[in-house]
């Protein structure tokens, strides 16, 4: 219980939001056990839970990060309560389209859906606003090692591009009349799907990007808290450096595949139907990676000194010696 009141302190407003996100979460889960509205395809409910699981993620993330700051910041304090209002208003008006059994996103068919989708458009750009003023104060205060530094920083910096990708879509032509914008590129929305997600599996689909490049913000830092919690069983790890190189790389790498997967949707092709041009794309990051990793690894070595040459070795030597490679 102790734990819990200093996380709600992080930052109340973003707490008590995430905890509100968790709740229409379950709410979801339960439309879509006894909901059975479909809307463009897929169950009405599925949207508010995938939007709620994630913004609840967003929302606990960023409280986090705000915590690290060692000193008060009031500007800081108002980016993040202005980042809970955002993302509430949005929620609100997309629940209440799924109450009414409208679509909430690219509806413009009725003065009111018009009115409704504007609404939600505008709270992106605040969040989006706001997301940005509390990563620049942030990302020049020291919150951790260096690894874990670089890798806020960078999860961070993917997270806002993700977020902006998401305007991709409203640029997409529909050919129902009333819609403005689509998710898939090259299909129409409410195809065929992959489970759970809903992703198009016959031709792109700019959710993908916007997915990924949104969660760098959580992904990265747990990489490298996950390289600090291995640093006790392998050696080369205890190092700062090799792990702050490793989180470059994984950032450089993230950059990549978020990239990838963006070109291959406004392609208009599906993500589990790859063409040639893809899978080399694909292939460049991965070969990429190995590089990066063989560099990251190359930064120290242990110098061992044969039992031949122990009495011509320095003390360093004798000791182990770290070169850099």
């Amino acid at each position: 219980m102790n734990a819990v009141r200093r996380a709600v302190e992080w930052h109340r407003p973003l707490m008590l939001f995430s905890a509100a996100m968790a709740v229409l979460a379950v709410v979801s889960l339960v439309g879509l056990v006894a909901d059975d509205r479909v809307l463009t395809g897929a169950p009405i409910w599925l949207k508010p839970f995938k939007f709620s699981v994630s913004l609840a993620l967003y929302g606990i993330t960023w409280a986090w990060l705000m915590s690290l700051r060692s000193e008060a910041s009031r500007l800081l304090w108002w980016a993040g309560t202005v980042i809970t209002v955002a993302a509430a208003v949005e929620m609100v008006v997309l629940v209440g389209q799924v109450v009414r059994g409208r679509m909430s996103h690219f509806n413009t068919s009725t003065p009111l859906d018009a009115r409704l989708f504007s609404i939600m458009g505008f709270t992106i750009i605040v969040l989006w606003m706001a997301t940005l003023v509390a990563a620049l104060l942030l990302a020049f205060r020291r919150l951790g090692d260096r690894p874990s530094q670089w890798a806020i920083r960078m999860g961070m910096v993917i997270s806002l591009v993700g977020l902006a990708l998401g305007g991709l879509m409203i640029g997409q032509p529909s050919d129902v009349e009333g819609i403005t914008g689509a998710h898939s590129v090259g299909v129409t929305d409410g195809g065929p799907g992959m489970p759970i997600t809903g992703w198009s599996t016959t031709g792109g689909d700019l959710r993908i990007p916007h997915f990924i490049g949104m969660h760098a913000l959580q992904l990265l830092p747990l990489f490298a808290l996950g390289l600090g919690a291995l640093a006790g069983r392998f050696p080369l790890l205890g190092e700062e450096t090799v792990r702050t190189r490793l989180v470059l790389v994984a950032s450089g790498v993230y950059s990549g595949l978020t990239g990838v997967v963006t070109w291959q949707a406004l392609r208009g092709q599906s993500l589990v139907h790859p063409d040639g041009a893809t899978l080399a794309a694909a292939g460049v990051v991965v070969i990429a990676a190995v590089v990066g990793i063989r560099w990251s690894t190359l930064t120290s070595r242990q110098v061992v000194v044969p039992a031949a040459d122990a009495r011509s070795a320095g003390p360093a030597q004798l000791t182990g010696e770290r070169r850099t490679g």
